[in-house]
């Protein structure tokens, strides 16, 4: 069973990593428009988002 899990949460796992990917180069897209645009607020909400995908790259990784 436990191999049953685990195969199911690499699965999981592979399947989510190009989706992050995407949302991270989305992202840094949307902060350099801001950063063109000197606007600050947008660039620390964009900065959170980018530092939570990091976050959930990591622990995917592991």
């Amino acid at each position: 069973m436990k191999r049953v899990m685990d195969a199911l949460n690499e699965r999981k796992v592979m399947e989510r990593m190009p989706v992050l990917k995407m949302e991270i180069d989305y992202e840094l897209m949307n902060l350099h428009e801001a950063m063109e645009q000197d606007d600050q607020e947008k660039m620390n909400i964009t900065k959170d988002k980018l530092e939570a995908l990091r976050l959930e790259w990591i622990t995917l990784q592991q």
